[in-house]
Order: C-alpha cells, then structure tokens, then sequence
C-alpha cells in the first residue's frame, strides 16, 4: 500500500478546499441595502474576479444586484461549496440546518452576538453545533469577517479591497486588525495566498487551518494574530507536523501574566499563562514574535536565508555607532556576539586600516570603500566562530551603497550561514537595498531591528531541533501506577484535596523519585523516639491534611539537637498551628533527619493550565523561589532530550554542570528524574498540583526534602479531568502476538527511539518490496535519511499511529523490527489511510494480516468511520489481505491504482 497524506491521491476534496477554492458560493442573507454586509460580501464576489458561481439566497428578494435570488439554501439548483451567513445571530441554528440537509460542504457565520454576549449566545453555539454533528459540513466562526483567496480572486469578506497574490497564509482572530493589515499589504505590495478572520472558532480551529495551508502548494509560511488557543492538542499536533517544513508566526495578544488560580502552590504562582504559551509555542516548533511588523519580517527573513546553527552573531559595520546599536539588541533579547578567530583578526589587520575596532562589531571605518568591506566581509563568513552575519552600511561621504551591495551578492546563500543587510538610510541607498533584495538577504531600516530578527531566527532553529522529541513514557517506572491511584482514591474518599506530606513522598517514591526519610508522631513521645531511631539532628514538621504552606504557620523547626529540643519543637508547632489554623488541623508532626543544604535547592513542580493542561515547572528552589523567579515551563510528555532543553533555560542550569570548582551534579540523573515526574504528571490526571521543594541536589544525590500534592475535587468525573496537550505514548497499543512457527513477537506504537532500528528495517527490503509500498523506487540512502526517519519515528500520535512488529532475535541478542503499518488520519475528516510494509525476510507468515487486524482496532479505537487503502494492482498479496478484512474497492482506473476502503461500525 502507497504512503500518501490525506486525500491527495484518493481524489476527494476536502471540506476546507471548499473554502478556500469554491466552485459555487451562496450569501444568506444577501441584500441591495447600502452599507449592509450582506451587499458588501455579493458585490464583492460578483465583481468579475472570482470565476465561481455566486448565489443570493433571501426569502425576501427574486433579484440581488443583477442576480436571481433564492428564498432557501435548498432551493439553489446545485449543491453549494460555500454558504456565508450573515442574519442576524438567532437565524444561524435553523439555516445552518438546512445547509447540512443540502449537502452544502462549508459555512462561514459572519454575524456576531454569540458567546461574547453571554449565556444567551453561547446556547446559540451549542445549538450550532448540534446541527453540525448530523452531518460534514465544516464551519468557519461565528463573529468573523471572512476570507480570501487572492490567487482565485475570491473576496469572501466584507472588507472593500482584495489582497495580492502572495505565498503568506494570513489568519487573525481580530477582523478589525485583518483589515488594518490589508490596508497596509496593498500600500506595501505585501501579497498573501490567503487572509482568514477565524472568529470565535466554533468548529474550524487553528489545528484545521494550519494543517490545511501546510499541505497547500501556494503557501510558504503561515502567521497567525492569536488571542486564545482554542483547541490546544489540535494547535500543537498539526503546528507540530507542520513547522518542519513551513515556518509558523505568531503574535499572541495578552502578554500579562494571568492571576494564578492556584495562589497556594509555589509551582501556581510561578506558572503565569503567558510562559505557558511560550512553553507550547517552542514545543511545537512555532516562532513567537512581539510586534505585528515582526510577522512580515520574519516570514521574509526565514524564506530567505538558512537558520543559524547557534545564537552567535558577527556584525560588520561602516559606523561605530550603529554596530552598538546593533549590539545592545542581540544581547537584549539572548543573541550572542561571536569572538574573532586568532585567524580572521590576523586577515583583518593585514586589510583594515591600523584604527579598526579589532573585535566584533567589526568596524571598518567610514572612509571604507567596496573593495574593503568585501575583503572583509569574505574573512568574517568564514569565521568558524559566528552563526550569522549583519552587516550595516550608514551612507557617507566615500561610501557606494550600490557597489557594496554586489559585493555581498554571492554570498547570500553560498555560505550556509543567514546573511542580513542594515543599509541605513533614504534615497541614497534605495538601489543598494533593491539589489539586496533581489539577491535575497532581507534588508532593514535599523540595525537594532536586524539583530533583534537574528535572534527570533536562532530561536526559531533552536525550537525546530526539539520539534519531533515525542517523548515515550518510562517503561522502567510504570509499577507505581497502581499503587499510587490506590493512595489518591483513599484520599478521595476521605473527602480530601490535599495529601499529606508522607503520602507525597509515597507517591514521588513509587515513581522511583527519592525522598527523606519521614515519620508520622502523634504525641510528644513518639516524636523523641523517632528522632532517635534516626539519629540527631532531625527536623519537625506539622502533620496535617489539610495546612498548604507549613512555614506560614509557624509548622517548621530546624536542626533539633536532642530529646528536650524534640519535645519543646513539639509544643511550639502545636500552639501555634491551632492558633493560627484550628486545633482540628493539627493531626501530630512529622519526624526528618536534619538534611545539610550543601548541594543546590531546587524546585519541581506541575500545575494545570486551563488551556493547555498539565504543566512541569523547574527551576531554582527553596523559600525565596518566588523572589528570584528562575523557572522553566515545559509541557509533557518529556524525554531526557526535552528534560535538558528544560533545564537550559535557566539560570541555575549552569551551576548544576560545576562552577568554581564545584563538581558538578549528575546531570543524567536528573533528567531522569524529570522523565519520571513527567510520567507521573500523565499516568495521574487527579493529580492537580505537585511541588517538590527543595529538590536538593547535590554530586551524590537528588533528594525530595518536602513535597506537596493537590488533588482534583473528588465530584469531576475521570472523563472531565485535564489531559495533556500533547498526546503521551499510546501504551494501551502494545500487544503480544505469535507468528506461525510459534516465535512472540511484539506489536507496539513506534517510539523516537526506534531511529536505528528503522534503518536496518529498510536495509532489509528489496527493490520490489520498496516498489509496492511507496508507488516509485526510492533508493536506500533516501528512505534511511535521517531528516526522513525523524518524521517516520517522531511522529504525533493523535495525528497517526504507526505500530512495529519487533522480535528478539536469538541469533544476536539483539532486538529488531520486522514490519511496520501506519494509520494516518485525514485532516477534518473521521477517516483514515492504512498502510502495512514487511521485511522481505518475514514475509508469508501472517505478520502483515496481524498488523492490518490491529491497525483497524486503532481506527476503531480512535472514533474513524472508514479507513481507506491505495493498492498498486500489481500488489496482488496486499490486494487478497484487504479483500480478508472485507474492505470494499471503488473505480479510480485514471488514478493508476486501487482505492480499497473498509467502514467501521
């Protein structure tokens, strides 16, 4: 079976392609009215640019501007690809009803007064997407302008101009700034191969959009103006898929961080709803930028040049001043300057004059001449040293823009670095930054401006190299599953939110996380016997369900040294913890060994975002941690790669690697430690708040010194409880199968790590195997690339699952994959494509037909209606095991193969 995407080579056309490039398009609610929308939105499609037919439908008029006018969607005399709605917000139930029982395959709700103006309108929502549920009919909105398609010349908004054709993807949640932009663009000659006004989002997400425009031909970059993330696993799976090979803009509105809704939790606290937006956006390889002209910028910058393998820049300037201009911004925002090479400073004093500055920003003066800034400019992009090259030209009195710009011509792609130009100036160096541009290295007005756009590139680089870390759980952790969903339901039952101290530590033990020592005394004497079995110095802590933040209440005291220190220690905590909290919460103390802070306090924490679910927070701990504030935010799953792409963002970080020489922690350690508390945070989902604080880590140990666990209200049932943005391992995949000589094999989901193993897969395929699977020959070095396995091994799991049959191979102790079978969901659709491949060595015995057996229970599992085949006809093996599972065939001959699709009840 072929490997194809969607329906590319089925020949059906999406529900979005009809948005996008109609056939037909009907305005309800089209009127003559000047000034209306309804004849704003039919002038606009009637105008003679768009070549599709366009039909009026108001039960009110036989004739809108020239055009025969329907009373009804139904009474149109062909089925409609477009339906754009603009009555009044009550109408919209009823008509979208009787677009889906037209068959009408999209729908745009241009008309506001839903969800933004209360119970009363987000009832209208709920009964919008009702009647959408009874059919497939895909709707954009409501509240929105509309959309275009520039190359089509389909205006499908309100707006009074059409942009120009462009290769930019557009999409806004905020009309009144999709038209300011518009304005803007045709002043500029900005085009765009598509404008959308997303609206409130009702049913078209982002995920939808931007898994459309990344499969779209027309489209090279695609950005976004974003106020809220709607469905944020369906924005994070297809940004995901997508960023890899089209760059994704965004600029969030609503940077101030969010009042914590969990003001008792440090993790709460630190965890603003902004840095979660940071969080996600570089986990799924999207580029956030602050400033609308930053879109356009970077859409430009990142089309053109190559990204930086690093955030190390080298500047080279006709004018001191800019350069340092350009200085403070690269610093400013995290860039790098790159030092010179003993070598290129050696070339460059035998060019520059004896004054130039001797060390980056390069200045070569202002009396530089073309052939001098290219003997320099040559010397410096061979620098090993540097990521990238700015350089800034500021026009005086010796100076040839012109000239130095063909100077810089050759060099603007062949150096595998990004090259970027600051030709400063007006008139005198328009033909310059013409010739630069021509030539492909962006040009800017301001050198500030230039730098600041280096670093969203290298940010950029740096979020793509994370961009296909799926993280599989840790199978070496999963036998504390049980026992700890066993301690939160007893807390449950007991009507409690919060675990007490000891049973945090149960639960971060049982996750292979080691915590101190801890006892539970209920009276005087059991805490002087306790604190001798454990030898003093101990520590005292109050025992409670039901006390947040010990410390506050007087619940702590440090560094006992014997039995009479124990019992006042006692006392003290007792009155004060029933004066400042009740004598009821005051249930005994418990009782620690005295743990030296001698090793660095840090702090480990999840919370639960309400647009993203569950967050990890680390960062530096102890009791000034929301003082210093040195905390990074991840999404889980992680692996040990994302785990230290954690721990790089902060400060502390380098510390934990050694520092004036202190031997350094064990940095593997703690990766893995975050691994398992992150397999915790997703195998737990009753689990609302975690704080470990301090985490102390030391050479000789990683140790849990106090933990904190908040629980979700016992009245939010298990299906309503938040769940990861970012799908986890599908564990509930993995089966044990017998081949027939009797060999076990493993069937399971594929993991990133299966990397190499894939490699000897394919080296175990013949030609003819190759042929069958994939429609033309592909030669080995291709198929093993590793820019092609990644996607093959990383892959999303609520995008597809791809299962392996793997099998010890007794000969060599070594584990290796036998065949692998793909699920691929269709975008907007509830179907999917399967396809099966088998190593020529395992062929004929049953292990393609048990994979196909198990892909279709996936499909069935994911909620698919039908799964789809495309068979060679030559493929007569593949073509007898569809026809075992009853998989129907359609008529596709001017498609040069076999479409075999299954329905799943």
């Amino acid at each position: 079976m072929v490997e194809t995407k969607n329906t590319k080579k089925t020949g059906e056309r999406t529900a979005l392609e009809s948005f996008f490039a109609p056939n037909s398009v009907a305005v309800i609610g089209a009127t003559e009215r000047p000034g209306s929308v309804g004849r704003t939105i039919l002038a606009n499609l009637s105008n003679g640019t768009f070549l599709g037919k366009v039909y009026p439908v108001n039960p009110l008029h036989s004739q809108v501007l020239d055009l025969p006018c329907f009373g009804s969607i139904g009474a149109v005399p062909e089925k409609v690809d477009l339906a754009i709605m603009v009555t009044p917000a009550r109408t919209t139930p009823g008509l979208v009803r009787e677009c889906v029982e037209a068959g009408v395959r999209s729908a745009i709700i241009i008309s506001a007064g839903f969800r933004e103006l209360g119970p009363k309108g987000a009832k209208l929502e709920s009964e919008i997407q009702a009647e959408l549920r009874r059919g497939d009919m895909r709707l954009v909105g409501p509240n929105c302008l509309g959309m275009m398609n520039p190359r089509l010349g389909l205006n499908a908004t309100f707006a009074e101009h059409l942009a120009q054709p462009g290769n930019v993807a557009f999409l806004s949640q905020s009309g009144a700034l999709l038209t300011a932009i518009l304005d803007w663009s045709l002043q500029e000659e900005v085009g765009f191969s598509a404008i959308v006004s997303t609206g409130s989002m009702l049913d078209v997400n982002w995920g939808d959009l931007i898994s459309f425009f990344g499969e779209d031909p027309q489209t090279q970059s695609i950005l976004l103006y974003m106020e809220s993330i709607g469905d944020a696993r369906a924005f994070l799976s297809a940004a995901r898929e997508v960023a890899f090979s089209k760059p994704i803009i965004v600029i969030k509105a609503g940077r101030s961080e969010a009042a914590s809704h969990a003001a008792s939790s440090h993790t709460g606290a630190l965890a603003g709803n902004d840095a979660v937006f940071d969080a996600a956006f570089q986990r799924c390889g999207v580029l956030r930028v602050q400033n609308i002209s930053d879109l356009f910028y970077m859409a430009e910058v990142l089309g053109k040049q190559p990204r930086p393998r690093g955030p190390r820049l080298m500047i080279l300037t006709n004018a001191g001043g800019p350069g340092v201009l350009a200085t403070d911004a690269l610093i400013a925002t995290g860039g790098e300057l790159a030092l010179l090479s003993n070598e290129s400073m050696a070339a460059l004093n035998k060019i520059l004059p004896l004054h130039w500055s001797h060390n980056n920003p390069i200045d070569i003066l202002g009396d530089a001449d073309p052939k001098r800034f290219a003997g320099a400019l040559e010397i410096v992009l061979k620098d090993p040293g540097s990521d990238g090259l700015l350089a800034i030209l500021a026009p005086q009195g010796m100076t040839d823009p012109a000239h130095m710009a063909e100077k810089m011509r050759p060099y603007s792609k062949n150096s595998g670095k990004p090259v970027l130009a600051s030709w400063m100036g007006g008139e005198a160096v328009a033909e310059g930054r013409a010739i630069l541009n021509s030539a492909g290295i962006p040009t800017f007005d301001y050198p500030d401006t230039a730098a600041r756009a280096f670093n969203y590139m290298w940010r950029y680089a740096y979020n793509l190299r994370g961009l296909y870390e799926a993280a599989a759980c840790c199978d070496g952790f999963q036998y504390g599953r049980e026992k700890v969903a066993e301690i939160l339901s007893w807390a449950m039952a007991s009507n409690r939110m919060l675990l007490t101290e000891v049973e945090s530590k149960q639960v971060l033990s049982l996750y292979g996380i080691a915590t101190v020592e801890t006892r539970v005394a209920r009276n005087e004497e059991e805490a002087i016997e306790f604190a001798e079995a454990i030898g003093f110095p101990v520590v005292l802590k109050v025992h409670s369900e039901t006390v947040t933040h010990k410390t506050d209440v007087g619940g702590v005291k440090l560094d006992l040294q014997n039995r009479e220190a124990v019992r006042q220690a006692f006392r003290a905590i007792r009155s004060a913890v029933m004066a400042a909290a009740g004598a009821q919460n005051f249930l005994g103390v418990t009782v620690q060994p005295m743990v030296r802070l001698d090793g660095y306090e840090l702090i480990l924490g999840s919370t639960v975002d309400a647009q993203f679910g569950p967050v990890i927070l680390f960062g530096s701990g102890g009791q000034l941690v929301e003082v210093y504030r040195d905390r990074a935010l991840a999404l889980p799953p992680l692996n040990t790669t994302l785990a230290q792409r954690l721990m790089e963002q902060t400060r502390i970080f380098g510390a934990l690697k050694g520092v004036r020489r202190r031997t350094p922690i064990d940095i593997l350690k703690l990766e893995q430690l975050l691994v398992q508390f992150s397999q915790l945070v997703v195998e737990q989902p009753r689990i609302k708040e975690i704080d470990i604080n301090p985490l102390l880590a030391t050479p000789e140990r990683l140790l849990a010194l106090d933990a904190r666990i908040v629980l979700h209200s016992p009245g939010i049932d298990d299906k309503d409880l938040p769940h990861p943005a970012i799908r986890p391992y599908p564990a509930q995949y993995m089966a044990r199968w017998k081949m027939q000589n009797g060999e076990e094999v493993l069937i399971r989901p594929i993991r990133p790590e299966d990397e190499p193993l894939m490699v000897k897969f394919h080296q175990s395929l013949s030609d003819q195997s190759v042929y069958l699977r994939y429609f033309h020959m592909e030669n080995l070095s291709a198929r093993v690339a590793h820019d092609r396995l990644i996607r093959k091994c990383f892959i999303d799991y609520d995008r597809e699952i791809a299962l392996v049959a793997e099998r010890l191979a007794q000969e060599t102790g070594r584990h290796e994959i036998m065949a692998v079978g793909r699920l691929s969901k269709f975008n907007g659709a509830k179907k999917g494509e399967v396809a099966v491949l088998v190593s020529d060595l395992y062929q004929h015995q049953g292990v393609g037909t048990q994979l196909l057996r198990q892909l279709i229970d996936v499909g069935h599992h994911e909620g698919l209606r039908e799964i789809i085949a495309n068979i060679l006809p030559e493929n007569i093996a593949m073509r007898a095991l569809a026809n075992h599972f009853n998989f129907k065939v359609r008529d596709t001959a001017e498609l040069g193969m076999i479409i075999a699709y299954l329905p799943i009840d």
